[in-house]
């Protein structure tokens, strides 16, 4: 009896211990998956896939938010896992819609055609380090700039959508063209500006929520059943026009209550002048830019 019981003492630390070990893997083998649904609708848009290869992105972008959840619910976050993640979506959300929009109508505009989904990847690139080293800065109920997976989304929506009703066909080529063009260029500027995007972190399924809620959530079920092509392009746009939305209401309420002042000096105050990119509680002014 008593040799079983320091045998059992040392069993139970190494079953913590090797618990710990595989808690740590799973966001890793979540983010290996994100990665590897990027590089396959790389694939089905080279077979000219082009809608199968968005969907791919799709699913890739709820994968991508399951293994930062599921890190911070194992308590496993680390430095190498947040690295890894960035990594995965620079192939997957920064090069993956992109090249699909060359594939589908760009690459007929030769220079122009690559240049700028090329200014696209820079872009998401440029963003995903700019939060990796701003993530014990900034609120963290807002990302600063439209996130890549959002950005990578409407993109993909576009295409999609274009696809679906035969756009190239219907209206010509160079109407198509320069939609996707504008828009891949302001997605971009979007990504890296200092705009507020609400993150969902915070959200709680649980909360008790108005009986208003209902018919917009009813609105937007029922358009994902009957067009789902509509659907995925009204959701991603909302959600990519939200932080310019954000800063011009808070511009007009700004700009109403110094007129109601009247005596108050209009170039007294320069606080939401600029896009309020890190402005919420806990932000740290002067550090909201890289």
């Amino acid at each position: 009896m008593t040799s079983e019981t320091p045998d059992s003492a040392e069993v139970q630390p190494r079953i913590r211990q090797g618990f710990r070990r595989r808690a740590y893997l799973l966001p890793s083998i979540i983010t290996i998956g994100n990665l590897l649904l990027g590089f396959y609708a790389v694939i089905l848009g080279l077979r000219g896939e082009l809608q199968t290869a968005v969907l791919l992105v799709f699913v890739a972008a709820f994968v991508d938010g399951m293994d930062g959840r599921l890190a911070r619910k194992l308590q496993t976050e680390s430095d190498f896992g947040r690295e890894y993640d960035s990594l995965a979506d620079v192939v997957t959300f920064g090069t993956t819609p992109p090249l699909l929009a060359y594939l589908w109508i760009l690459a007929d505009l030769g220079r122009v055609g690559w240049a700028v989904p090329s200014f696209f990847l820079v872009c998401a690139a440029t963003r995903l380090a700019r939060f990796n080293v701003q993530t014990r800065i900034v609120d963290k109920r807002y990302f600063a700039g439209l996130p890549v997976p959002a950005a990578a989304g409407c993109l993909g929506s576009l295409i999609y959508f274009g696809v679906e009703i035969g756009a190239a066909e219907r209206f010509g080529p160079l109407p198509v063209q320069s939609i996707l063009l504008a828009s891949s260029i302001l997605l971009s500027l979007l990504m890296v500006s200092g705009f507020r995007y609400y993150s969902f972190k915070e959200l709680d399924p649980q909360r008790r929520w108005t009986f208003r809620i209902a018919l917009p959530i009813a609105a937007v079920g029922l358009l994902a059943l009957l067009q789902p092509a509509a659907f995925f392009l009204v959701v991603s746009t909302g959600y990519a026009l939200w932080g310019p939305g954000l800063w011009l209401r808070g511009k007009l309420r700004r700009g109403r209550t110094d007129s109601d002042d009247g005596d108050g000096d209009p170039g007294a105050s320069t606080e939401g002048l600029e896009p309020p990119s890190l402005a919420g509680p806990g932000a740290r002014r002067g550090e909201d830019s890289p």
